[in-house]
């Protein structure tokens, strides 16, 4: 049988503000599940800070090993928005003044005060770079090679995402199911390995937790074939019964 081709995106989250811990990220859950929509996988997400070596690094390690590479925060108009200078310097290209992006923010601050030269820092792409359009607060993201470079601010990130759903080439969106069960995940560990092995494409995920005095777990399988992760979740529940154990459909 021929293996089914995974499309797989990183993650690379910059941003002093997410490692102080001042800001809580909301992104990773959210491309991880638009992500999901269009068939690719989140494979990996770094943190890192608002240093260009940093950005740099983790740029080109996470783009050569993955079809697709996501960034987030670094494109504002203050000094510290060094995002695109860092990958322009990861690409080897220059930064320029995307005409279409001026255009587009010179509309936007006509009636907010005008396009300063700080404002305009928002229109400067990787040279050969074009645009994601942005209709929440006028700064386009970018799209450069394999890499898209998103907003920092959620809602900005969304719509940005929602401009680019159905024109990445992906698989099969990837699709779980869950049940619940009162045990502690040690007891059921082998068990666990031996359904994932004996059903080839489908990955289970064991999730305990402590609660009303007690240990239980959530057992989460994923597939991109729903009939994969319906007999996966049939046959788990079959063996855990067997030992005596209640199991709860859609997880506790």
């Amino acid at each position: 049988m021929t293996q089914e081709r995974i499309w797989t995106a990183a993650l690379v989250v910059i941003g002093d503000e997410i490692l102080s811990g001042r800001t809580q990220d909301r992104n990773v859950a959210q491309i991880a599940t638009w992500l999901n929509v269009q068939g690719i996988r989140l494979a990996e997400v770094r943190v890192v800070s608002d240093r260009t070596e940093a950005i740099v690094e983790a740029v080109n390690t996470l783009r050569a090993r993955n079809d697709y590479l996501f960034t987030t925060g670094g494109i504002g108009p203050t000094h510290d928005d060094i995002t695109v200078d860092a990958i322009a310097e990861a690409l080897g290209v220059g930064v320029v003044h995307h005409p279409e992006a001026m255009v587009v923010l010179e509309a936007y601050y006509a009636t907010r005060g005008g396009l300063t030269e700080a404002r305009a820092r928002m229109a400067r792409v990787p040279d050969g770079a074009t645009l994601i359009e942005n209709r929440v607060s006028g700064a386009p993201g970018i799209h450069v090679e394999n890499i898209f470079i998103m907003a920092g601010v959620p809602h900005i990130t969304a719509g940005m995402l929602d401009r680019l759903t159905g024109t990445l080439e992906g698989g099969r969106p990837v699709v779980s199911g869950t049940i619940g069960c009162w045990v502690a995940e040690s007891e059921v560990a082998d068990m666990l390995r031996s359904a994932e092995k004996a059903h080839e494409g489908v990955s289970i995920g064991s999730y305990p937790f402590f609660r009303e005095g007690r240990t239980g777990a959530n057992f989460v399988v994923r597939s991109p074939d729903a009939a994969l992760v319906d007999r996966c979740l049939a046959d788990l529940t079959t063996a855990l019964e067997a030992e005596g154990r209640v199991v709860i459909a859609g997880g506790i």
